[in-house]
């Protein structure tokens, strides 16, 4: 039997619209099949049955990672029970903690070799906080399990020819906050997290790297703010005497039309919603988010639980799976350039 790539899809708020995501693209799998062995963390019973709730029948297999992969075109289910039953549309803080310990699974048979990557389906943040689980999001959560240090959001979307990629110096953060989280070791290590990812499972060598400013204008020299000036760019100064091919700091009003960031392989934003927006005005439902630093392949959709769709069978069916579809491409394909770049020489 030819050995395929494992990958790992976590179904996400089982309130939401990842299970209905999750039938969808097992039925894609059983048509197209995906050169990789799929298989999805969550309740056997929920996936099931949403799937029947809006006409879907894919061939789902019980995971036994002892056993051979089944037949092309099957998705498995590693069976994760939930404590409650689930009404789609209203999620349950009592599976919160079920929610988490999926999370947990995953992440651990990832960063044990079990997996080749992990797809995360969106999870509802306030109802894991409900539950009184301090939860920011997928990023902060995984790299709190794996112990890393630091760990970089990069959204991957737009023209194929000329894919955006936007890496955040912070992430969750009230936007108060963010001005004291840029830091020079903050900004000094998301350059090194992205440029040594870039090159290693991106392929992409000597990646031309763009850094926005926190102000507007970048700071009009000093007169709107000094972080460019005593942060921004003495980070920018010390990756270009590393050999890193870095311009800015540039305003975030300019650097994001097509002309000037096509020049680039990724542009660095200092917060969530500096870089977020144009990302997902260039691509909203076909962009991925991945995380960089990780000891394992993360990528992930760029949307939410859609509870409103979710909770309603006729606007489930409408579920538009792109951007589960791009993940699950992406994270193949880095799976991919990662095995042959460890490959021995000698099987090359």
């Amino acid at each position: 039997m030819i050995e395929r790539t494992p990958i790992a899809i976590s179904a996400g708020e089982p309130a939401g619209i990842g299970p209905e995501l999750c039938a969808m693209l097992a039925v894609r799998h059983q048509h197209d099949p995906y050169a990789a062995r799929l298989v999805i963390l969550g309740d056997r019973e929920l996936l099931t049955s949403r799937a029947a709730r809006i006409g879907l029948t894919p061939r789902f297999a019980d995971y036994d990672g002892a056993s051979f992969a089944p037949g092309a075109g099957i998705m498995e289910i590693w069976h994760q029970p939930l404590a409650v039953p689930v009404t789609a549309g209203h999620p349950d803080p009592t599976n919160a903690y079920s929610v988490l310990s999926l999370l947990g699974h995953a992440s651990d048979a990832c960063a044990t070799g079990l997996f080749s990557a992990l797809v995360t389906a969106p999870v509802q943040k306030s109802v894991l906080l409900d539950a009184g689980i301090p939860f920011s999001g997928h990023t902060e959560f995984l790299a709190q399990r794996t112990r890393t240090p630091r760990v970089v959001m990069l959204l991957v979307g737009g023209d194929g020819a000329h894919p955006l990629r936007v890496a955040l110096v912070t992430t969750h953060l009230p936007l108060r906050d963010v001005p004291a989280a840029i830091t020079r070791p903050a900004v000094d290590e998301t350059l090194v997290i992205l440029e040594r990812d870039l090159t290693t499972r991106f392929g992409l060598p000597n990646p031309r790297i763009a850094v926005c400013g926190l102000n507007p204008h970048a700071g009009e020299g000093g007169h709107m703010g000094r972080e460019e000036i005593d942060v921004i760019a003495p980070a920018i100064a010390a990756a270009r005497a590393r050999g890193l091919w870095v311009d800015g700091p540039v305003p975030a009003d300019t650097i994001f039309v097509p002309a000037q960031a096509n020049r680039y392989d990724a542009i660095v934003a200092m917060f969530h919603d500096q870089g977020l927006p144009p990302l997902k005005a260039a691509s909203f439902g076909q962009g991925v988010n991945v995380t960089l630093g990780l000891p394992f392949i993360r990528t992930s959709v760029d949307h939410g639980t859609a509870l409103d769709l979710a909770a309603d069978p006729a606007k489930a069916r409408t579920a538009d799976v792109g951007s589960l579809h791009a993940a699950v491409a992406l994270a193949i394909a880095l799976a991919g350039r990662a095995a042959e770049t460890t490959r021995p020489a000698l099987e090359r």
